[in-house]
């Protein structure tokens, strides 16, 4: 019996899909949890095989707990399902020790052959997002650039980003200069926009 952990924001889904994962033979749902943190309290607990995990979900994202599983508890295999599938969050999930990949409009019998297949070792990733994946474009920000970015993005004065980034007021002024200017933008927001569409922020 393959024991899961299924971690979703919304309780009308997280109750759905264990439901449709109870009718498995061989997949039992051992916990359910409804943000981030508690997704990792509750592994640690329950230790189970496989952690379903939405990719947007308070205290934690979804690869953030992957991040954390992976050291914390690195035997239990980390699935992330997610209505956000963009090339670069799905790069950013496995980097984070994700080892599968699903849109939430997958069907049940889908997801079921994920669990099996990560459980056994092994990796999946929707077809269609690692073929997107190949095409996408890649960040043309530098890591610091997107740090100021992600910063900006909580709508704070630049003497607060600066505080939280360790740098001057001037190098934080630089940084979103350089990143409006690099993502062609009118304006700071514009380019935060157009970060977090592309999946970078």
């Amino acid at each position: 019996m393959i024991r899961v952990l299924l971690a979703d924001d919304e309780e009308l889904i997280r109750g759905a899909v264990a439901a449709l994962l109870e009718l498995e033979p061989d997949v039992e749902v051992v916990a359910r949890s409804g943000d981030g943190h508690d997704a990792v309290q509750q592994v640690l607990a329950h230790r189970p095989d496989v952690a379903v995990v939405d990719l947007q979900m308070p205290g934690l994202t979804g690869i953030e707990v992957a991040a954390e599983l992976a050291t914390a508890a690195p035997d239990v295999a980390v699935v992330i399902l997610t209505g956000h599938g963009r090339p670069p969050l799905l790069k950013r999930a496995l980097h984070s020790g994700a080892r599968g990949f699903v849109p939430k409009g997958s069907p049940a019998s889908v997801l079921a052959e994920v669990i099996r297949r990560v459980h056994e070792g092994g990796r999946y990733v929707d077809p269609s997002l690692a073929a997107e994946a190949l095409l996408a474009p890649e960040c043309p920000l530098t890591p610091r650039e997107l740090d100021v970015l992600r910063l900006a993005a909580r709508d704070q004065p630049v003497a607060v980003i600066a505080r939280q980034a360790h740098l001057s007021p001037g190098t934080v002024r630089n940084y979103l200069a350089a990143a409006v200017a690099k993502l062609e933008a009118g304006s700071r927001a514009e380019a935060i926009a157009t970060a977090r569409e592309h999946g970078w922020l």
